[in-house]
């Protein structure tokens, strides 16, 4: 069993992007409004649940990018 970084691998954002030199990645992103670090050797970094948010059209944001706490409700239970 594969075990996920915080971090898409390079692999998965030669996917997303249909790249594979960071430079036409770091176009992609940036005209396509990704948020993204670029490290020391100029590769650009996206995390997983900011990925993940973008690619189901959800814009992601402080709030929706940790995990909600909810309460049960049972005022509408008769």
């Amino acid at each position: 069993m594969d075990i996920q970084t915080e971090t898409l691998a390079e692999e998965e954002l030669a996917a997303i992007t249909g790249y594979l030199l960071p430079s036409k990645q770091i176009h992609w992103l940036s005209i396509n409004g990704w948020q993204y670090v670029l490290t020391r050797s100029r590769r650009p970094i996206v995390g997983r649940v900011y990925a993940r948010l973008k690619l189901a059209g959800v814009k992601p944001s402080a709030t929706n990018a940790v995990a909600e706490t909810w309460t049960l409700d049972l005022s509408r239970v008769g």
